[in-house]
């Protein structure tokens, strides 16, 4: 008998309210987590009973269905230009709002969307991605994150390759490979490197030694660009000694053969695409997100904290600023009152489209500066917070005087540092040289081959 309307109205009245609960209590949270996750378990064992693994299927994702980018998509794109791989069947997850457009275009193949309705992307979907990643998209299939294709493709696939920690409830089975790629080599500490006495929201809802211990045990191989990384990740993801040789593939990063190899032709079609003006410096500024900004049932928030009237009135005639915080930063900026010296870049899905753009980076604590290294132009880093974030969000693996670049403190330090930088010197270009060597001694070009080597 199917239930009454006033039985499922008294059900989603009771969901609502346990959620608005679980808001407010961790703990209520994270029992409710705890529940989810068994229930989560339970459906996707009983799925690989009921799925064969294909040798030939491929499963790609990027931060959890949120981009097309980073060493997924350079291994990809590899892949796509080798003839061994003709006929292999390979699956990408995005979050819904990408598929929907993909949905309304010829020629992709999209599964698990549902009947949600389609919502064109702000800024137009050929700016976000560029029309060779829409062209290589049209070879995979493409499935809705956390729907129950994703699920089945996972079940189905005998290699996962993935730059973030995959749903925890997902366990390969006996012969399939999971490349865990990370996403970049670390300033911040990691996972079980986090002391538990930092102000992290982390642990507000999570026990994330537990976490990265577990993806420790469950990745078969993790991608590093250096002897530096590999030590991090080694105890961030609590991988024993005995494990490190069978597991970690340090053969360089994926994702910064682009870098290497990158033409003036390309970078000045993605110039275009971007609608970047020629006469003007380039400026990326990347902040990442910080800990204790972290509001229940929205993720991580920022405070953008530079005084952008101040750099516009110093710097508006002549430099722009391209905008992108991390990922995982989930509220929006208004820039329009800038009128063209600041613009929102968060919905580019690729930030070495960013990188080649750009004369010049400014960060704080995101590892983006490591590969940016490898172009060999100035880096800024605006750490107002420095004391606050070292002594009680995170901690650094890094001594900060080994930074590429200056620490500056305040906004007119940062102009002098931009105009500074403007006349970059030979001096800092050394430094420059010298920093890229050790952390990417082994970004040459060919990291997605050697990688893809070692894995098939």
């Amino acid at each position: 008998m199917a239930p009454s309307t006033r039985s499922v109205k008294l059900k989603r009245a009771a969901k609502r309210n346990l959620t608005d609960l679980g808001k407010r209590i961790p703990w209520v949270q994270r029992a409710m987590r705890s529940a989810l996750k068994a229930k989560r378990t339970r459906s996707y064992a009983q799925m690989c009973a009921e799925v064969e693994i294909d040798d030939h299927t491929v499963m790609f994702e990027c931060y959890a269905g949120r981009g097309y980018t980073c060493s997924p998509r350079a291994l990809y794109q590899r892949m796509l230009a080798d003839p061994k791989f003709e006929d292999y069947t390979f699956v990408w997850a995005f979050r819904r709002p990408v598929l929907r457009e993909l949905n309304m275009r010829e020629g992709y193949d999209v599964r698990g969307l549902g009947s949600t309705q389609n919502v064109a992307n702000p800024m137009g979907i050929e700016r976000a991605f560029g029309a060779d990643a829409l062209k290589e998209l049209k070879r995979a299939t493409l499935v809705a994150y956390s729907s129950p294709e994703y699920y089945r493709m996972h079940a189905k696939a005998r290699h996962w390759i993935s730059n973030y920690i995959l749903p925890t409830h997902m366990l390969p089975r006996d012969g399939q490979v999971y490349l865990q790629t990370w996403h970049g080599t670390p300033l911040k500490r990691l996972g079980c490197d986090i002391a538990q006495d930092k102000a992290n929201a982390m642990y507000q809802v999570d026990d994330i030694h537990k976490r990265y211990i577990d993806e420790g045990k469950r990745f078969t191989h993790l991608i590093s660009p250096s002897p530096f990384t590999t030590e991090k990740l080694t105890t961030a993801f609590d991988i024993p000694d005995h494990g490190i040789d069978h597991v970690i593939i340090e053969e360089g990063y994926p994702r910064n053969d682009y870098l290497r190899t990158v033409t003036a032709e390309q970078i000045a079609e993605t110039k275009r695409r971007l609608r970047l003006p020629e006469d003007k410096t380039v400026i990326l500024y990347a902040p990442t997100f910080r800990d204790d900004q972290h509001a229940a049932g929205i993720g991580y928030t920022l405070k953008a904290q530079a005084d952008f009237d101040l750099l516009q009135r110093e710097l508006g005639d002549d430099h722009i600023i391209l905008f992108r915080p991390h990922y995982l930063v989930a509220n929006r900026f208004r820039f329009a009152r800038f009128d063209g010296f600041i613009r929102d870049a968060s919905a580019i899905q690729d930030i070495n489209d960013l990188y080649i753009v750009s004369d010049m980076l400014i960060t704080d604590y995101s590892s983006v500066f490591f590969d940016y290294a490898n172009l060999g132009r100035p880096m800024l880093f605006f750490m107002y917070d420095l004391e606050r974030y070292a002594e009680e969000l995170r901690g650094f693996y890094l001594d900060l005087e080994e930074l590429p670049g200056p620490i500056i403190r305040t906004e007119p330090e940062l102009v002098q540092a931009i105009r500074a930088a403007d006349s970059s010197s030979e001096p800092t270009a050394d430094c420059m040289q010298m920093f890229s060597q050790r952390f990417n001694g082994m970004d040459d070009g060919n990291a997605a081959q050697r990688v893809l080597d070692r894995l098939f």
